[in-house]
């Protein structure tokens, strides 16, 4: 009887080990509530960044400035991940939750 070496074969019982491969396509919650919050306070900071430069709180308009640009660099990322997650949840072709970096 010859010699056979199972260790580098493949028999029934290997092919009928499934491994399971799942899509997971469920909304990212921390990272859509972080793209909401970040948003919410960039509008927040624009608006308010406008107020207090015309107002010229804090004596001159340099504060508002300030707070408009801060508003401004969180607005741009909040809008642009919000934007992902709505057209992913609508289906629209070409956006999935995917697109959205782990926090």
């Amino acid at each position: 009887m010859a010699y056979v070496d199972h260790a580098f074969s493949i028999s029934d019982e290997d092919m009928m080990i499934e491994t399971s491969y799942t899509v997971n396509n469920r909304p990212p919650v921390k990272e859509i509530a972080l793209a909401v919050a970040l948003l919410v306070f960039g509008a927040l900071g624009i608006v308010s960044g406008f107020f207090m430069a015309y107002n010229r709180v804090g004596g001159d308009r340099g504060h508002g400035i300030f707070f408009i640009v801060l508003g401004c660099l969180l607005f741009i990322p909040g809008f642009y991940y919000t934007r992902i997650a709505y057209y992913a949840y609508k289906g629209y072709q070409g956006f999935s939750f995917s697109n959205i970096p782990p926090v």
